[in-house]
């Protein structure tokens, strides 16, 4: 059974090992457990920014970033930004990604959001489909330039 909570400063070393437990992850992320340790503690400083760990038996076998953000357009929509989405490669297809976006949803619901949004890289196809199959829409295009 998955239990979803926020995460803590000692989970951010099991999230950085979900995050490159991936093709894309393995390419983009570092062993500097430091600088993820600062970013943490600058995500919980911000009070609308999340990150949420899924565990099970001990482990953390699953995690998002969950962002709640007001904006003025779509008449004044409160809205949430999901990002890092991840579960452990053993036991991806087992439904824990379902599992994950509903607990995101509740929690943008509890939050007041409207909309639910999200990118995710245009290789990762099967993400793609399983997105659509939660229904979302691919309704946007993304732009994105390094600074």
């Amino acid at each position: 059974m998955i239990r979803f909570r926020e995460a803590t400063r000692d989970d951010v070393s099991a999230v950085v090992a979900l995050l490159v437990d991936d093709h894309l992850g393995a390419t983009r992320e570092a062993d500097d457990l430091p600088h993820y340790l600062t970013a943490f503690d600058a995500m919980q400083a911000e009070g609308a920014n999340h990150l949420i760990v899924g565990e099970a038996d001990g482990r953390i076998i699953a995690t998002y970033q969950i962002t709640f953000i007001q904006g003025l357009s779509l008449r004044a929509a409160r809205r949430t930004q999901i990002e890092s989405v991840r579960v452990a490669s053993d036991l991806r297809g087992k439904g824990l990604g379902a599992a994950l976006m509903a607990d995101a949803e509740a929690r943008a619901r509890d939050a007041g959001c409207t909309l639910m949004q999200l990118t995710t890289n245009r290789t990762r196809e099967e993400a793609h489909r399983f997105y659509k199959r939660l229904g979302f829409l691919p309704s946007h295009v993304g732009f994105k330039r390094e600074l």
